[in-house]
């Protein structure tokens, strides 16, 4: 009871400054689940209590760090691909986050888990290194996730394996390199207002059922047997220091106008999810655990085997191609690919 009168008597100010220490938006904080007036509350005050009780965040210095690094102005052959799929199927759903939360089982709202089929509150660089993986190529061991939907109490999980792109919004594309291992961040904010969801860098076309299209909430219904799709993308450019910094985001920008800025001059391949939830018909009583619809995000944790990531960049995105998980262009078969049939490197 105590936690709970806090909040509502004058509490509603600490709780802002505890999201703010966090790097949140504390803008549209009362965005919750569709469904239960009462399980929206509870959901709510729930997270919201989890958020205060959380420890701030640290920096996470990069080991090298990578200095002396000037963003590319060039300006290369044009390339309409460049990119390859990281093909991950779901492992687990658990209300557990290894960077907002570490060390923190049952500390976040519930989250739909890929990729790495060990990743939980106390996920180590370590312990991703010696976990399994879901997705396709066996060198890729990264932790994916999101928050789970729900229609009603039932969860929805993605069937099979989600497209997960590695690409790049840079104009020099030939300048990206490989993710540095132990790189973790957040894209979007379970915190976002519509406006917010709407106007993220990371925006691409919102929600997407059937025919209904740029969804910024869930539609009111999807045709009968189609899918609930989303497209979200993370920023690229890295300031070459921190592999985590206290708002999960900071040390990550996105590119202005095709290039990185100086803050933040290393060229890193863009994530894009792409993920289809099997769910139609009325939609009235989808949500997710995180709230409405515009309160998607998701978290990555690179755990690539870092022989296999370099190859894919070098072969698919450095050099202008459009790949699969084998890292194989169906439309320049001479080009080979950069891993064999069992997505190893040869």
């Amino acid at each position: 009871m105590v936690r709970k009168s806090k909040l509502f008597s004058g509490g509603l100010i600490a709780t802002a400054a505890a999201l703010v220490a966090f790097g949140l938006n504390t803008v549209g904080a009362t965005a919750t689940p569709t469904g239960d007036p009462a399980a929206r509350a509870a959901s709510h005050l729930g997270h919201t209590a989890a958020m205060m009780a959380a420890p701030a965040g640290t920096y996470v210095l990069a080991d090298p760090q990578v200095t002396g690094v000037v963003p590319s102005q060039a300006t290369p052959p044009n390339r309409y691909f460049h990119e390859f799929q990281a093909n991950c199927s779901v492992t687990r759903n658990i209300p557990d986050d290894p960077i907002v939360y570490p060390g923190q089982p049952g500390a976040s709202h519930d989250h739909t888990f890929m990729g790495n089929t060990t990743t939980d509150a106390n996920s180590t660089q370590a312990s991703l290194n010696a976990g399994g993986t879901s997705c396709k190529a066996p060198g890729d061991k990264s932790g994916y996730w999101m928050p789970t939907l729900y229609n009603g109490s039932q969860v929805i999980k993605p069937i099979g394996p989600q497209v997960i792109y590695y690409k790049t919004n840079l104009i020099d594309y030939t300048s990206v390199r490989p993710f540095p291992k132990g790189l973790r961040f957040v894209v979007g904010s379970p915190m976002a207002t519509a406006d917010q969801f709407r106007q993220d860098k990371g925006y691409v076309a919102g929600w997407e059922c059937g025919d209904s299209y740029h969804n910024i909430d869930f539609p009111v219904t999807c045709t009968p047997g189609s899918q609930l799709n989303i497209r979200y993308q993370a920023p690229s450019c890295w300031d070459g220091k921190y592999l985590d910094t206290p708002d999960h985001k900071s040390h990550m920008a996105y590119p202005v106008n095709g290039r990185c800025l100086a803050d933040h001059p290393v060229a890193l391949p863009m994530i894009e999810f792409k993920m289809a939830f099997p769910v139609s018909g009325d939609m009235s009583r989808v949500h997710l655990s995180s709230g409405r619809a515009f309160s998607f995000h998701y978290d990555f944790y690179n755990a690539w085997d870092a022989p296999t990531l370099g190859a894919l960049v070098s072969h698919c995105i450095v050099g202008g191609l459009q790949c699969d998980a084998r890292g194989y262009d169906q439309t320049h078969p001479e080009a080979g690919a950069a891993l064999n049939d069992q997505y190893v490197l040869p």
